[in-house]
């Protein structure tokens, strides 16, 4: 009977069963119990498997085992029953990853158009100069050929999809095609929309007469999306013909002036793309082999199989069947498919960029590395005597496939294992582990489903595929810290430290402990830990005792924090956004240009706000701290944030200062959260009373641009969501509720000393007061005039925006939107941008070098 979790019926082939098959019990890999043996069928003669056959060496591994069996051509195999579950057609990896490359292509591609226009038309001009060397009769004879050959190639290839008996993927080529070609059509008449002119242009790189025909061609990009419907993978003959042809075609094209390289290029990359998102949506006609197949690929190296049944896949991601072997015995059966390869590349590049080499191994994209590294550690854990299925064979199946075959053991997995796992079963556990890597091999996956309770009381390791052989010690580390968290979940985290401990030293175990964080483990283990936060710190006060916790800080894994990643990329934005600015302003006429009283006051009341910054950080300390000291860590703050976030750099810089200065951890972190909301409720009690006082003046009023709106109306729609849905409520509640309990205690302990809150109050009031003001004065510097008022709700929006842009100091976001609020506020263009220029060299990038050399001062003295 067919698994009913494989979604459909089995296929079943009589044929002989063994009698003597035992059931392994729950744990292992699920093996059928045989029905009687079916007396109207014979097992056919097999060839001693020491004989090689004629010519076997040539073949198929299932052309050899039909060989050996005595069957001619394709066809059922009688003698083997099989119950599996084939699907038609698959999603494979491998095309959604083609997919998203080609979309970047025709995105670079176009840039290239946009920015190397004049590269882009000398190298078409090379070609074009170059092909008038070829011979004269050859040109003459490719102008007329070409146009017939690209109709003749189409008819060509479905000639062979008929002969091939593959009428439906005919069909969805043509249909492919022909959607392939309205989609160019579409695009042509939106490129020769005014608003496109820009990109119309770099792609006809204003040619004489392009500008006349369409810039992408709808019949190629039909037969680049038709020929990967049909995919002409492994033709090599078929592949140099539609190649020589577009060759030749866009060669006549180019001498012609029809068409530039650019278009060309977009042509066929837009239809492999939309060939690759419709095989993608639509399914690829799967070639995987049969579970008959892969009995047959197994016969040439000497296993008969009787029967073969189809297991759930694992988290490899591979096909599993249990088979079992003619005359007595069972093999666990792993098919690696190759269009599966590709199969989570995406998320284990990212962890590749993410992390550090030796915590992330690369993704393996070729059949024949994955043969090698599984056969490796199979054969490396063999050879270091620890308990781990023995591979029996490792054969093609059919150029689409890999088949391992295993010893079978049965057995229950520590998963599956109820009740839990005893000391003695957590001890034999260690003993492999350790075993394994006495011997230099690490597992990288030992998770409870990969640890196998045999039927004779012993621990056997699953899934070593992924392992290392020559492991480091951080490595073997790795490992240990995998092994401890996976039992911790499993059992508790006091038993996995009570057991690592009688096992490893505690010097080994003080190595490990800082390698228990999240993003060291593996994925299932990783996603369980971060739902049960209270297991890692329970696990490392088992190993280290409550006293050292707190003095043992993790290893850097990471190359590349996610933040970093999102950082970087806002910072690119941010870039672009000042670069154009920076091309509307001339820096030196601005300079020039510029009120040198109204300058030296903005530089002035730019000091004034570091004051304002010490003032407020020290009016929520209730230890006495020195005021001069207190401003210079808010200089040196100024160099910290041109590397992180604006919320995040100067917050670290204060707490390290006030546990310098002998506050304590938690202290620090009040203080320092007590000034952060205090200054957050002024700075949104400023910008209502503020943006009140604008509306409702004689003068000029504010008038944002509509986009400013709607980015408030989206704001205020996704806070509302947020608090309106559960899930995402409680979250946030959870993560605000411990700032709240740490603030509100300080608050009030501060509010019991009214000169400490006065002078916290109103140094974040003399901050706030201070930038607008060194804003309004860099406006007069520049012989604006906006209304003081305008100028506040301007500062207090655009400082609002730069906080929530994780670029350091919110640059590119704060001088855009600064520049947009004075431009609503009725100032020219021109003056904003050079105004907001101005402001931000005084406020941020003057005060970076002064910065440094506070921070350089400050770890002299030990104050940081």
């Amino acid at each position: 009977m067919a698994d009913p979790g494989l979604g459909g019926p089995a296929v079943v082939t009589a044929g002989p069963a063994d009698p003597g098959m035992a059931d392994p019990g729950p744990g292992g890999p699920a093996v059928v119990t045989p029905d009687p043996a079916d007396p109207g069928s014979a097992s056919p003669a097999v060839a001693d498997p020491g004989v090689a056959n004629a010519g076997a060496a040539n073949r198929d591994p299932a052309e050899s085992g039909r060989a050996m069996l005595g069957l001619a051509g394709p066809g059922p195999v009688p003698g083997i029953r099989v119950e599996d579950h084939m699907v038609g057609r698959i999603r494979r990896p491998i095309d959604l990853l083609r997919l998203i490359a080609d979309g970047i292509e025709i995105v670079l591609v176009a840039g290239i158009g946009l920015v190397a226009r004049a590269a882009t038309t000398g190298a078409e001009q090379d070609i074009v100069e170059g092909s008038k060397h070829l011979p004269g009769p050859l040109l003459a004879i490719a102008h007329p050929v070409a146009p017939l050959a690209l109709l003749a190639l189409p008819v060509a290839l479905a000639a062979r999809q008929i002969i091939r008996r593959h009428p439906r993927q005919l069909a969805e080529a043509v249909a492919t095609g022909i959607l392939a070609a309205i989609v160019m059509a579409v695009v042509n008449a939106l490129l020769h929309t005014s608003s496109a002119q820009v990109l119309y242009d770099a792609i006809t790189m204003a040619h004489p007469g392009v500008s006349r025909l369409a810039p992408l061609d709808p019949a190629l990009a039909g037969l680049a999306a038709g020929t990967t419907i049909i995919g002409l993978s492994g033709r090599p003959r078929w592949q140099a013909a539609v190649w020589l042809t577009i060759g030749t075609y866009a060669l006549v094209s180019l001498l012609d002036s029809h068409t530039t390289v650019l278009a060309l290029a977009i042509t066929l990359l837009a239809g492999r793309a939309i060939g690759l998102a419709v095989r993608y949506v639509g399914g690829y006609q799967a070639g995987r082999p049969s579970a008959a197949e892969i009995a047959l690929a197994l016969a040439p190296a000497g296993w008969q199989i009787d029967r073969m049944r189809r297991q759930p896949e694992t988290e490899t991601g591979s096909r599993q069947y249990a088979a079992d072997i003619r005359g007595g015995g069972q093999l666990d059966i792993a098919v690696f498919d190759r269009d599966q390869q590709a199969a989570g590349l995406l998320y284990r590049l990212y962890r590749s960029i993410r992390l550090q080499a030796q915590v992330s191994r690369a993704a393996l994209l070729s059949l024949d590395r994955l043969v090698e590294r599984r056969a490796l550690m199979s054969y490396a854990a063999s050879a270091a005597g620890v308990r781990t299925p023995r591979l029996r064979a490792a054969v093609r199946a059919g150029p689409e496939a890999i088949v391992f075959a295993f010893d079978h053991h049965p057995g229950t997995t520590l998963a599956e294992l109820r009740p839990g796992p005893t000391d003695a079963q957590l001890a034999l556990v260690w003993d492999e582990v350790l075993r394994l890597h006495q011997n230099r091999v690490t597992h990288r996956a030992l998770t409870a489903p990969q640890l196998l309770l045999t039927a004779d009381g012993e621990i056997m390791l699953l899934g070593l595929g992924n392992g290392d052989v020559a492991a480091s010690d951080l490595q073997i580390r790795l490992d240990l810290a995998q092994l401890i968290a996976e039992l911790a979940l499993l059992v508790g985290p006091e038993r996995s430290a009570g057991i690592a401990l009688s096992k490893v030293t505690a010097a080994e175990l003080s190595a490990v402990v800082p390698l228990l964080q999240p993003v060291a483990l593996h994925r299932t283990t990783r996603t369980a830990v971060r739902q049960r936060k209270d297991v890692l710190p329970a696990v490392r006060r088992g190993l280290l005792g409550t006293s050292q916790q707190d003095d043992v800080a993790p290893i850097h894994l990471e190359r590349i924090r996610s933040r970093t990643l999102i950082t970087l990329i806002a910072g690119v934005a941010a870039v672009y956004l000042l670069a154009g600015q920076l091309a509307k302003v001339n820096i030196a006429a601005l300079l020039k240009s510029a009120d040198w009283r109204w300058t030296i006051a903005a530089l002035g009341l730019s000091a004034v706000t570091y004051l304002g910054a010490a003032l407020s950080l020290s009016g929520f300390v209730l230890e006495r701290l020195s005021l001069a000291r207190t401003f210079l860590v808010q200089v040196a703050g100024s160099f910290v944030t041109l590397v992180t976030p604006t919320a995040v750099g100067g917050a670290a810089l204060n707490i390290r200062y006030l546990r310098r200065s002998g506050a304590s951890a938690a202290d620090s972190a009040a203080s320092v959260g007590v000034s952060q909301v205090v200054a957050f409720v002024l700075h949104i009690s400023l910008l209502v009373i503020f943006a009140a006082i604008s509306g409702t003046s004689q003068e000029r009023s504010l008038q944002p641009p509509d986009w400013v709106l709607y980015v408030i109306a989206g704001l205020l729609v996704a806070v509302l969501a947020v608090v309106a849905i559960p899930p995402t409520r409680r979250r946030l509640r959870a993560r605000i509720a411990p700032l709240l309990g740490e603030v509100i205690p300080r608050l009030l302990d501060v509010a019991q000393q009214p000169l400490k809150l006065a002078e916290g109050v109103g140094g974040a009031l003399l901050l706030t007061t201070a930038y607008i003001l060194c804003l309004a004065a860099s406006v007069r510097a520049l012989g604006g005039s906006v209304p003081l008022a305008s100028v506040a709700v301007v500062y207090l929006t655009g400082s609002a925006v730069g906080s929530l842009v994780p670029t350091p100091g919110g640059l590119g976001a704060v001088e855009a939107a600064l520049s947009a609020g004075l431009s609503a506020a009725g100032l020219p263009g021109g003056t904003a941008i050079s105004a907001v220029l101005l402001f931000r060299t005084l406020t941020f990038w003057l005060p970076v070098p002064v910065g440094w050399g506070a921070l350089s001062y400050l770890q002299r003295k030990k104050v940081l």
